[in-house]
């Protein structure tokens, strides 16, 4: 059924964290109206949605930079994207 995509673990897992994460932010919205706007480090005010697209495009620029820099494997990456989430989330 799902066999016109090569579907792996990692890739379902990572689109799993995707939409948990909009999943998430869906139920934060709807206890907490408004978005949580505020003015970050970068001078955008940015609300939750927009911190999580910040987080998702530059975590892919950094497995991007990786992999075309140094290559395997990829847990540096990983945790430079964390990193990388808890700064948006935290000051952007």
């Amino acid at each position: 059924m799902l066999g016109w995509m090569a579907w792996t673990w990692p890739t379902a897992l990572l689109f799993v964290g995707i939409f948990t994460a909009i999943a998430i932010l869906t139920v934060l919205e709807i206890k907490f109206p408004g978005g949580d706007a505020r003015r970050g480090v970068l001078g955008l005010t940015t609300t939750r949605g927009d911190r999580l697209f910040i987080t998702l495009l530059g975590s892919a620029y950094i497995f991007l930079a990786w992999l075309g820099l140094i290559g395997y494997p990829l847990w540096w990456p990983i945790a430079l994207s964390m990193g990388w989430g808890v700064f948006c989330f935290w000051k952007v």
